[in-house]
């Protein structure tokens, strides 16, 4: 075994603020182990292919390409990054004089390694927030995000007729994405009207991209017939095997459904999304102050220099709240600068602020309404991995007193099983009657095999990944 203590950066994450992070810190002569979960470098966001698929224009599935293969290709050129592929960081603590992360490497559990470092980056991105309905866990119902990574790394669709509901821009690009590689899309069912983003015209006039990116979304998906249902969501989904309609009702302004409006559209998939969540487990186990942002979600707070409250400890991209791949370059790069000691770069800065704005723009336009829970009849399982149906969430709340998500977690075991809560939480701590989202604080920040927490350290091997071989 190597020791890898000699890292001056950490970086968790290898999408895009991780990787404009480790570009720049390696170009300021810091030595970089770039630590992921995928097996290739791009995370969600950049998902692609695997070379054996021959995929002759993967870049075709993504906006801004050019840019990812830019850093891709310094980085495999670089000596001072290591691509630690396959890495699924559990925990993060401090040792000596830096830190040290604790990882499974591997398939199947696989080895326990340590990873030591000066400073630490968080670049872990975000997941997606499903909030449940009845039938959403038939075979056929995915994700929005998910079927836009079927489609990228797998080059496969969800089904041939997919409807596309749920809340958010990301709507837009996954139907946009299934239209272009051949899906037909009944229809996409928004849950707003989009009229918040009338109040914040400085704003999107501030960040002209932003507008000509949701423009394109619109050309193709006009090209392709595609009609968007404002101001509705999907109630339920039908069938038995699999997916072969939705219902789709009116909603008010707080997202009840309006009596009278339902309509049903035949489908042989459902990609359904109510926005994103910044994924900070492992930060908000540390310490790590956090805010709450206009969607009703944690993210961590920073200064202006990408530091989070617990000293040597930096946050760039979704972790500090949802806002894009634009938005993450910009702070992995500037996160890279205060790490190395560097003055931040005015265009870096620029961009920083005007994403920002943005985001903070589209988090109230699509934030959920309080009533919501409407649609989640009793039946409906809330938990997926333990079967918790919404009844027995109700019963702990107004029948055993019940008064917060954690207390009702103990009685029901709604979040307990392998996805900790991701999936589940926010309904469980609506229906709990709490906030739709706030920080979560678990002591492992993934599944781990309990051989692995008897083990000593380990320390991890230079890493042999084919793509940094190239």
């Amino acid at each position: 075994m190597n020791s890898r203590s000699e890292y001056d950066l950490a970086v968790i994450g290898a999408g895009p603020a991780g990787l404009a992070a480790a570009d720049a810190a390696a170009g300021f002569g810091l030595r970089v182990a770039l630590v992921d979960a995928g097996a290739r470098l791009g995370g969600q966001y950049y998902r692609h292919p695997a070379t054996e698929l021959g995929a002759a224009r993967p870049e075709k599935l993504h906006h801004g390409w050019r840019t990812f293969a830019g850093l891709r290709e310094r980085l495999v050129a670089s000596p001072l990054v290591d691509h630690l592929a396959g890495h699924h960081v559990w925990a993060a603590e401090r040792g000596g004089h830096g830190w040290k992360l604790h990882a499974t490497r591997g398939p199947e559990g696989g080895d326990r390694v340590t990873v030591e470092a000066r400073h630490l980056l968080l670049a872990t991105g975000a997941y997606e927030r499903q909030l449940p309905f009845p039938g959403w866990t038939l075979p056929g119902v995915v994700t929005a995000g998910g079927a836009q990574a079927m489609l990228k790394s797998g080059l496969v669709l969800p089904g041939r007729r997919v409807v596309v509901a749920g809340s958010g821009p990301l709507l837009l690009a996954a139907a946009s994405s299934l239209a272009a590689a051949g899906a037909r899309i009944p229809a996409i069912v928004e849950a707003t009207a989009y009229l918040g983003y009338a109040r914040g015209l400085p704003v999107l006039a501030g960040n002209p991209a932003k507008l000509v990116e949701g423009a394109d979304h619109a050309a193709r998906l006009l090209r392709h017939g595609v009609r968007l249902r404002r101001r509705a969501a999907v109630i339920e989904a039908h069938g038995d095997e699999r997916v072969t309609g939705v219902t789709v009702a009116r909603l008010d302004a707080r997202w009840k459904p309006v009596p009278g409006t339902e309509r049903r559209i035949a489908c042989d998939a459902l990609a359904v999304g109510h926005g994103l969540v910044p994924q900070i487990d492992l930060a908000v186990e540390l310490g790590a102050a956090t805010v709450t942002t206009a969607d009703h979600t944690a993210a961590l707070r920073v200064d202006a220099q990408q530091r989070t409250s617990v000293p040597g400890l930096w946050a760039a991209g979704e972790t500090c709240g949802v806002g894009g791949a634009d938005l993450a370059l910009a702070e992995g790069v500037l996160a890279a600068h205060s790490v190395a000691g560097k003055p931040a770069p005015a265009r870096e800065l620029r961009v920083r602020r005007g994403r920002r704005e943005f985001a903070s723009l589209m988090a109230a336009a699509h934030a959920p309404g309080p009533d919501w829970t409407g649609w989640v009849t009793d039946d409906t399982d809330v938990c997926r991995c333990e079967e918790v149906p919404a009844r027995a969430v109700r019963e702990a709340v107004t029948e055993l007193g019940a008064a917060d998500a954690r207390t009702v977690k103990l009685l029901t075991r709604a979040g307990m099983g392998w996805c900790q809560g991701r999936m589940c939480g926010p309904a469980v701590a609506c229906l709990s009657g709490g906030p739709l989202g706030g920080p979560d604080s678990r002591p492992l920040s993934c599944p781990v095999p309990l051989a692995q927490l008897a083990q000593q350290d380990g320390s991890s091997e230079p890493p042999e990944s084919p793509e940094l071989s190239e």
